[in-house]
């Protein structure tokens, strides 16, 4: 496809020069108004659709999938903006691209939207409907509205292929996380055990830790007397914030080197209110004897650590909060009650009993709450699903430490290592309806009271009267797959063959345990059994989901701040979109994309990225207006010193965006043609390439530059495609009349300077002739000289070594070469590569000198006063002992700025004398 493209444009090519094709473009450039069109257009080509036949290199790519729920955020938009400029790059260069697409059915996300609609409009609860008939509903919901996100992708530009698009219940990757999970009960990898696990009281079900929120919530901290109410009989103190949980405290834990409860470690304490209960006193080095009183209550079955304590001691475990949050199984008068409820009535019966021994109000702590229902985690002893992670971590972590996977920046891999190298064993069970069931099923009841268990594959039958386990797998199992499960895989398939090990993963650094890790678990898992589909590793290494894995940082408000509904700084990407257009949202983000470095937004950066767009159109549509176009670069020696200068900065700039872009450094890609294409190209040589092309015909100078022109503006259109595809697809069909840039090839040295030796001599030339213009602007705005206004001027050309530049010099700054009557008035010295040369100019008659000096005194007045107040804010002590530094640093900028313009101000004003 590239081949033919780029064989039609260059057919076309000669057609160009000196043709005006500026007709072919709108007014002004007004992205809604084309942008979706455009896209259709492109898919509707196939461009975003390869051939899994093709003898092209193939480069894939997946997307991490979005819940279905969802709708894009910035977040989103910049992982899906970094992996398009990726894609669309690969694309131009000639490879089988293949953007796979898809969604997650975020079970709980899911089911919970599910479950509040029907509460909403029918009034009725889960449990009200038969299971199958509650996951119809959810079915019907996903049609019905789980396209929000994909028509949101189209319009900010993804080429993605649609028609391999998946989603992580369809029959392929179920039947792919039946394989897997039958492959790990098999080898014994999957166990079920009763373990601590974050559970959420209102929807009743396992979380996991990515579902936690943590915040600061302002409770109490209650000090309980265990033991005798006499002080000369054993008893101990301790400190809490959940008294709710004593009813299942089994242990009071101090440290050994404790002395003062030396005497006290294994002896036991009755509980307050629970006669089979009974406290064991326990020694423990997790226990920090400066805090507190230096002992601990021990609940092993709703904290953490207790339960780690609880699980090294062999304690009890009695559970005491219900799936729902309600005391329950204590056998005392507070079963029923909501944890929020007991924590009260326990408190005022341990009062009545005398073992409260003080309170602490406010006391501010974190608390983990369910990101999905609100409510406080309740860490409980549950009987769930685990898979065993030690083999698969410790592959996942060999492939990066041996270089099988990069990460981009390399600086995060120690953050990789540390959860990979030190992995739990992964609760993956949840008790919903909606999602992947877990495709364990039991037998009847034996006289021994055991059921049997059996795991049954995709391909098999569970046996006559067995019953299926109600949980369902972890949302993150599933997606687990995704790099190979979404090709086919277990089958052998065209696509899985040509398009695995995907190239690069491309999300943000906070997911890098919860989904990059299990990626690269089950990849190396499923790689190490069924290298026949996946491909052989490296050195008998398994093989591995994606070669590079680029990390991006968090997309954050001005301040820095995460963007979050309570402050109300959310940004959503549609509103760009619609404000500024695709592009500017896209440039925005990638203009400020650092490999794992957080980036800070505002409309302000996307308003300057429209402002970008905007001058890319209009310079575009003035130089085919002026006859550029695209065409066979004349011999270098035929071109003029700017010329060569403007082809050669080209080069430079296309071969470090290259290298930048390989290196995942979006943010310097992008700033680069941001400066180059503005302050170079369009405010300089544009400029220059004015006085070049002559306004009465066309000279061969004049044809020289028009193809120049043509040509460095075809190669920063296809250098900006990757990030702004829609301006740059007009741009470039109006400039070459080629088909698409979306399938033009990737500019090389060959559409530059041909791999010519950089003209040093002539980049001298165009430098030294800026800054001379620039200083002549400068000067003569200084002396109140219009800029419409020709001022003669007087410059030894030759001594400056910028032979050749009279013209262009004479033109821009607006000077005419000295006559006869010639009186110079004023003068000015610029200091050049070569040698500081002078510029006498003869101003009279160019300034009214009354007026300007007029002017000058009311700027000079302003000037004092500014620093006159300045100085006064600066000289009162009692001010600045209270004033903030940042407000005393800014006065004191104001104060030397005053100052500065009072120097300037009163030189010139001698000048005027």
């Amino acid at each position: 496809m590239q081949g033919r493209i780029g064989q039609v444009t260059e057919q076309n090519n000669e057609q160009l020069v000196g043709t005006n094709r500026a007709d072919a473009l709108p007014k002004s450039w007004e992205p809604q108004a084309v942008e979706k069109d455009l896209y259709e257009g492109w898919v509707e080509k196939g461009y975003f659709t390869p051939d899994a036949n093709s003898e092209a290199e193939p480069y894939s790519i997946v997307l991490p999938p979005p819940n279905v729920t969802g709708q894009l955020h910035m977040g989103h938009a910049l992982d899906h903006t970094l992996i398009d400029s990726i894609i669309r790059r690969k694309r131009m260069q000639g490879y089988a691209t293949l953007w796979l697409p898809g969604a997650d059915h975020a079970g709980i996300a899911t089911q919970t939207k599910v479950e509040a609609k029907l509460k909403e409009t029918e009034g009725k609860k889960r449990w009200d409907y038969e299971r199958e008939e509650f996951i119809d509903k959810v079915w019907e919901w996903k049609e019905q509205y789980g396209g929000t996100i994909q028509n949101q992708m189209r319009a900010i530009g993804d080429s993605v292929d649609w028609s391999r698009e998946r989603f992580t219940l369809d029959d392929g990757l179920s039947r792919a996380v039946q394989t897997i999970f039958k492959n790990l009960y098999d080898e014994g990898m999957i166990y079920q055990a009763n373990r601590l696990v974050n559970w959420s009281p209102v929807l009743e079900t396992a979380v996991s830790d990515i579902e936690v929120v943590y915040k600061d919530v302002e409770g109490e901290l209650v000090s309980i007397r265990y033991g005798s109410l006499n002080d000369d009989e054993p008893h101990l103190i301790v400190a809490t914030t959940r008294v709710e949980t004593m009813l299942g405290d089994v242990a009071i834990a101090v440290h050994p080197d404790d002395e003062r409860y030396a005497d006290l470690v294994g002896k036991e304490l009755p509980h307050p209110f629970r006669d089979d209960l009974k406290l064991k006193i326990i020694a423990d080095d997790y226990v920090d004897m400066e805090f507190g009183t230096g002992a601990v209550k021990i609940t092993p079955a709703h904290d953490p650590n207790d339960y780690a304590m609880g699980t090294r001691h062999n304690l009890e475990m009695p559970t005491v909060i219900d799936t729902t949050g309600h005391i329950a199984n204590t056998g005392t008068r507070f079963d029923g009650l909501t944890r929020e409820e007991a924590r009260v009535e326990i408190r005022e019966a341990l009062r009545e009993q005398g073992r409260i021994v003080k309170e602490i109000r406010p006391y501010v702590h974190s608390v983990g709450h369910s990101e999905r229902s609100g409510e406080p985690i309740e860490p409980r002893l549950s009987l769930q699903w685990f898979v065993d992670v030690a083999k698969m971590a410790k592959a996942s972590g060999d492939a990066v430490r041996e270089g099988d996977t990069t990460l981009h920046p390399q600086s995060l891999e120690p953050r990789y290592f540390e959860w990979v190298d030190d992995m739990h064993d992964w609760c993956i069970s949840r008790q919903l309806w909606w999602g992947h069931r877990i495709p364990i099923w039991y037998g009847p009841e034996g006289e021994d009271g055991q059921r049997d268990i059996v795991c049954v594959g995709p391909d098999e039958e569970p046996p006559a009267g067995y019953e299926q386990d109600p949980d369902v797998l972890d949302t993150w199992f599933s997606s687990a797959l995704w790099p190979f499960s979404t090709l086919g895989w277990p089958e052998k398939t065209p696509d899985l063959e040509k398009f695995y090990p995907t190239n690069v993963l491309v999300t943000a650094y906070d997911i890098l345990f919860f989904w990059v890790a299990r990626m690269m678990m089950f990849g190396t898992f499923a790689g190490s059994h069924t290298p026949e589909l996946l491909g052989e590793g490296t050195d008998g290494r398994p093989q591995v989901p994606f070669k590079d894995l680029y990390l991006h940082g968090l997309v954050r408000d001005e301040q820095g701040r995460k963007m979050s509904k309570s402050l109300g700084n959310g940004i959503d990407p549609m509103d760009w979109v619609r404000d500024y257009g695709a592009d500017a949202l896209r440039f925005t983000l990638a203009r400020g994309a650092n490999p794992g470095v957080d980036l800070p937004l505002g409309s302000d950066a996307a308003a300057a990225a429209r402002n970008f767009a905007t001058k890319l159109f209009n310079a575009t549509k003035f130089a085919l207006m002026n006859g550029a176009g695209v065409s066979t670069l004349p011999n270098r020696a035929e071109l003029s010193d700017a010329d060569r200068w403007i082809l050669d900065r080209a080069e430079e700039v296309r071969a470090k965006v290259d290298a930048y872009l390989d290196d995942y450094q979006f943010a310097k890609a992008n700033e680069l043609l941001y400066h180059f294409t503005w302050d170079e190209l369009c405010d300089w040589y544009l400029e220059i390439a004015k006085t070049q092309i002559p306004r009465d015909g066309v000279s061969e100078q004049g044809r020289n530059t028009q193809i120049v022109l043509g040509r460095v503006l075809d190669v920063v259109l296809r250098l900006l495609h990757p990030t702004m595809p829609f301006v740059t697809e007009v741009l470039w069909k109006a400039l070459t009349g080629g088909e698409s840039i979306v399938v033009a090839p990737w500019p090389t040295v060959a559409d530059t300077n041909g791999g010519a030796t950089k003209d040093e001599v002539a980049a001298c030339r165009i430098e030294d002739a800026d800054k001379l213009i620039t200083e002549l602007r400068r000067f003569r705005s200084d002396q109140g000289v219009k800029p419409s206004q020709k001022v003669p001027g007087r410059l030894d050309f030759a001594a400056a070594d910028l032979t050749g530049q009279e013209e262009l010099v004479r033109n821009l700054a607006n000077t005419t070469a000295p006559g006869e009557d010639f009186d110079p008035s004023a003068s000015i010295e610029v200091r050049l590569s070569q040698a500081t040369v002078e510029v006498t100019l003869d101003t009279h008659g160019a300034v009214d000198v009354e007026a300007e000096r007029k002017r000058l005194e009311k700027d000079l007045a302003k000037a004092n006063k500014e620093l006159e107040q300045t100085g006064k804010k600066l000289g009162n002590e009692n001010f600045l002992s209270k004033a903030p530094e940042e407000v005393v640093n800014k006065i004191k900028e104001r104060q030397q700025i005053a100052r500065e313009e009072v120097e300037r101000i009163t030189s010139r004003l001698e000048g005027l004398k």
